[in-house]
């Protein structure tokens, strides 16, 4: 799915960029251009599996020092790595036997859905519909969705986003999370074609 992002990401850029997309195709890649997509966050999520912190606990009162501390790591496993080495690197990183890792919730891999011509021909359709001169970019989405389950089962999963919103206001997730109302309705309504046009006979 990464490989499709920046197949078309770079035709849609131009200069530096596009020639670090295209860059990043390359067998093998250009470690130039891995490092230097790598260096912007979006870009750096579609290259490799990441690990952050996002919550810490430590201690018992302001006036005195903690007795054990504890930082939740949340990562985001690229699908052809196995989590067995992602904990072996956390391990390295921390390079400290006295500090315990354990994981919250095991990872349940699944393999990524084919872009099928029947898949990707009516999304462009209803997308140069109600959109357009919007392009259709493939990409791999950086979390988790319960589409892992049917993925498991045999069937392929796809998530497709109608929603526009400014790249500079990402708020997914936070306690502010919220979207315009203009791009709900939009959204709502290509999802309603979309869901017709893929059940009709």
């Amino acid at each position: 799915m990464s490989r499709a992002y920046f197949e078309r990401a770079a035709a849609l850029e131009a200069g530096s960029l596009a020639d670090d997309m295209r860059g990043v195709l390359r067998d093998p890649p250009d470690s130039a251009a891995v490092a230097r997509l790598a260096a912007v966050p979006f870009y750096n999520s579609k290259l490799r599996t990441t690990c952050v912190a996002t919550m810490l606990a430590a201690g018992h009162a302001e006036n005195a020092l903690p007795q054990s501390a504890q930082a939740t790591v949340n990562c985001r496993i690229l699908p052809d790595q196995a989590p067995a080495d992602v904990e072996a690197t956390l391990r390295r990183v921390v390079a400290d036997d006295r500090i315990a890792i354990r994981t919250t919730y095991a990872p349940i891999p699944s393999p990524p859905s084919p872009l099928t011509p029947a898949i990707m021909g009516p999304i462009e359709r209803l997308v140069a519909e109600q959109f357009p001169g919007v392009p259709v970019v493939p990409v791999m989405e950086a979390g988790a969705t319960d589409g892992l389950f049917l993925r498991n089962a045999g069937i392929p999963t796809y998530g497709v986003s109608a929603v526009f919103d400014d790249p500079n206001d990402v708020r997914a997730h936070g306690r502010d999370e919220r979207i315009r109302v203009p791009s709900f309705y939009d959204a709502l309504e290509f999802w309603y074609r979309m869901m017709q046009a893929f059940s009709s006979p």
